[in-house]
């Protein structure tokens, strides 16, 4: 082998350690009784545990809720001195299940590691509340955090809610977001969700 391939599979090796090492402490612990993320690309029927969260309201262009709602939500945290977990919620519209909607009003949300947080100062426009235990079919996505790679898990969610009858509809669509900023766009986890019931 020569030594200029011998530097290239070191460096790989070095890179791929990095990025995993990022990777890795980027990704705050989930809430209690939280289950994993969904495998990249894989549909599945998950069911969560009532939560608390400390929620901003965002109007306008729903691509870039989740950003905007992150600031205040941060301070929340920081003046509460409560740790930050994985994942931030946004919640859409329920009309972005039918139309590709690109301005409405979205839910942005912190999760607390646990229902037992209770925060000691809560400004205006943050809200604390506490969620019931919900099942959802859930899509995996590994990319970039765009609006535009929600609407087309939306799609798919919807084809496989048609495939699935014996599924209804109960709640507003949502997207967990797990990873920093800090995280490459190819690392980045995210799942589409959409609260559903068996029919009776």
């Amino acid at each position: 082998m020569k030594l200029g391939q011998g530097l290239l599979i070191v460096g790989a090796v070095l890179t791929g350690a990095l990025l995993f090492g990022a990777y890795s402490a980027a990704s705050a612990p989930l809430p209690e009784g939280f289950p994993e993320p969904t495998a990249d690309g894989k549909i599945e029927v998950k069911r969560y545990p009532a939560y608390r969260a400390a929620t901003v309201q965002v109007s306008g262009d729903l691509g870039s809720a989740s950003s905007r709602g992150f600031s205040p939500l941060f301070r929340h945290i920081s003046d509460n001195d409560i740790s930050m977990t994985a994942p931030v919620e946004a919640q859409y519209p329920v009309a972005t299940l039918e139309t590709a909607a690109t301005q409405g009003e979205t839910a942005v949300s912190f999760l607390y590691r646990s229902v037992e947080i209770v925060p000691q100062a809560v400004a205006d426009e943050v809200q604390v509340e506490d969620s019931a235990p919900m099942t959802v079919v859930s899509l995996g996505v590994r990319g970039g955090y765009d609006y535009d790679i929600y609407t087309k898990g939306i799609e798919r969610l919807n084809s496989w809610l048609a495939a699935h009858p014996d599924y209804e509809v109960v709640g507003s669509p949502r997207r967990f977001f797990y990873d920093g900023p800090f995280i490459p766009d190819g690392l980045k986890r995210s799942d589409i969700q959409i609260p559903v019931e068996r029919k009776s």
